[in-house]
């Protein structure tokens, strides 16, 4: 399975990911605080260039202390799509131990994490077609790199947060393979 468009450009690959955000994570309200901060435009879009994942972590300690030292009412989050390096899932999800180590070793913890999203979405023990795991598929491998200080804002004004994965899991029941592919926001089965 092909993740990513070798010829798209940035511009493009932006495109199909805020598509993704708009008609998947928003429109079908995956992550109730997505659409503040996407109205507000304070979501960091990045194509990372990164063929090797250390080059990729290399973009994401830049990141990282960009997101940092930036005021959140400019950027509150960012999307650090990496459509040519770790397109395999299992690469992918190694790395996000790699990503967590950076955090704390730029002694982030407690300030930003990573959260994980990849056009081959699995989580442990799921079958690789279960329709839970597309709550995570995007059209191309994504670190996002969130605010802890926004995630706890975002707790307090809805209480019922930890309902948040059951809920999703509802959602895509309901939506199935054919509700995802006809919403045409990247990986289809």
């Amino acid at each position: 399975m092909s993740t990513a468009n070798i010829n798209a450009d940035d511009d493009q690959i932006i495109a199909a990911t805020e598509n993704w955000l708009e008609k998947a994570v928003i429109g079908l309200n995956l992550c109730p605080f997505a659409k503040a901060v996407h109205v507000k435009k304070q979501v960091r879009y990045v194509v990372s260039s990164a063929t090797t994942p250390e080059a990729l972590l290399e973009q994401l300690m830049e990141e990282l202390q960009n997101l940092s030292d930036t005021e959140p009412e400019e950027i509150d989050t960012t999307l650090l799509i990496h459509p040519f390096v770790l397109t395999d899932f299992l690469d992918y999800n190694e790395f996000l131990d790699v990503a967590d180590a950076a955090v704390e070793d730029m002694q982030l913890d407690g300030e930003i994490q990573v959260a994980s999203f990849h056009p081959q979405y699995q989580f442990a023990d799921s079958d690789i077609n279960d329709i839970a795991n597309y709550t995570n598929r995007a059209p191309y491998p994504i670190l996002h790199l969130l605010r802890e200080e926004s995630i706890d804002r975002a707790v307090e004004a809805f209480p019922e947060a930890e309902q948040i994965f059951e809920k999703n899991m509802e959602t895509m029941e309901k939506l199935g393979h054919e509700g995802w592919d006809a919403l045409d926001v990247g990986p289809a089965r």
